[in-house]
């Protein structure tokens, strides 16, 4: 796991392809521009421009000089807040190897170390049992479940809410 770089563009297309089937229950509907180099390049430097401003943290996790997958601290708050929500994804040939659980696990041991946030929230739809063990063992706990959370696969779907309280210490 490492820092998104501008030249990761061209691994995440070929990540993307790869995965297109196995990612679409778990994610948004994509426009083709998406499955192209030119919109993973787009993308990456759109994230690069909200990681400058302190508000998106993204990783990519390699193998060799391959993309298999990606982990991402959005929608940063500090202050008194201070927490994040987590997203990531696993490469469908990777699955089920304890990656995920490292990279997520890896993610929090960043934003209570670096970052000095206080908590991580995290979403799943319902039927990922898998994300949500991952979480589990990451030691997240459920929140509840949110109805018709976020738009994904092409219908607002429920999802089950997590979070992970990192640390108690006063936000200054």
């Amino acid at each position: 796991m490492r820092p998104l770089e501008e030249s990761d563009s061209g691994g995440l297309y070929r990540a993307y392809l790869r995965n297109r089937d196995h990612l679409r229950p778990w994610e948004p509907r994509r426009g083709e521009e998406f499955f192209t180099e030119q919109g993973q390049a787009d993308r990456v430097r759109s994230q690069l421009q909200e990681r400058d401003a302190g508000r998106l943290f993204p990783w990519v996790l390699t193998a060799g000089q391959e993309v298999v997958g990606a982990v991402t601290l959005s929608n940063v708050a500090l202050g008194p807040f201070r927490s994040a929500h987590l997203g990531y994804w696993i490469d469908a040939e990777w699955a089920g190897r304890g990656l995920a659980t490292e990279a997520v696990r890896t993610a929090c041991q960043v934003a209570e170390g670096q970052l000095d946030l206080h908590r991580i929230e995290a979403g799943t739809v319902l039927a990922n049992l898998a994300s949500q063990r991952v979480l589990a063992k990451c030691g997240f706990d459920v929140i509840g479940t949110a109805p018709q959370y976020l738009h994904i696969d092409g219908e607002w779907r429920d999802h089950v809410l997590f979070q992970k309280i990192l640390h108690g210490r006063p936000p200054w």
